[in-house]
């Protein structure tokens, strides 16, 4: 797919609002996304609003570049979608809850999604997750039960980014054992 060759990560966007029908487009595609036992554990935040990107900025170790996209799509993953516990605690990388694991293996499929639909709409990304969880979930006031797996930039690249270097074929793949 040209959209996998072509895609990079943009750090610096034109100030040029991203079309409603865009954007709805990418995200039908990211609910699209194959899950584990179809439980669809994604939910997507899309935020415009400037104080509220600029907390969300702020979380997430304070990448100032990220203020010149028009719109931060927040990727969670809603452990509810696997687990009923009553005790779900707080959601991080090292929670003791197994089936973390599988709402951000899960979500990041429907991110991955949406970086492609994306690149393919013409819209660029950045997948970002620079943050602590909670402080993260608490500047997007995330529901109790939501692990926040990325926040992705949106919007019209400023920049051309070269190709960056990647390991060949023969050192990534073994056939039959390692």
């Amino acid at each position: 797919m040209k959209e996998i060759k072509e895609r990079r990560s943009i750090r610096k966007y034109l100030a040029k609002d991203v079309p409603q029908g865009v954007l709805v487009s990418i995200l039908e595609n990211a609910r699209l996304a194959p899950s584990g036992s179809n439980t669809q554990p994604w939910r997507f935040l899309v935020v415009r609003d400037e104080t509220a990107r600029q907390r969300i900025m702020m979380a997430d170790h304070q990448q100032k570049w990220m203020m010149t996209a028009p719109i931060f799509l927040v990727c969670a993953a809603d452990i509810r979608s696997r687990s009923e516990a009553p005790g779900l605690g707080a959601l991080r990388e090292d929670s003791k809850n197994p089936d973390i694991k599988l709402i951000i293996r899960d979500s990041a499929i429907a991110i991955e999604h949406i970086v492609l639909e994306a690149q393919h709409q013409g819209i660029s990304t950045c997948w970002t997750a620079w943050f602590a969880q909670e402080e993260m979930q608490w500047a997007v006031n995330a529901p109790v039960g939501y692990y926040i797996a990325a926040v992705v930039t949106l919007g019209y690249a400023a920049e051309q980014p070269d190709k960056r270097a990647r390991k060949a074929l023969e050192d990534i793949v073994s056939y039959e054992s390692w």
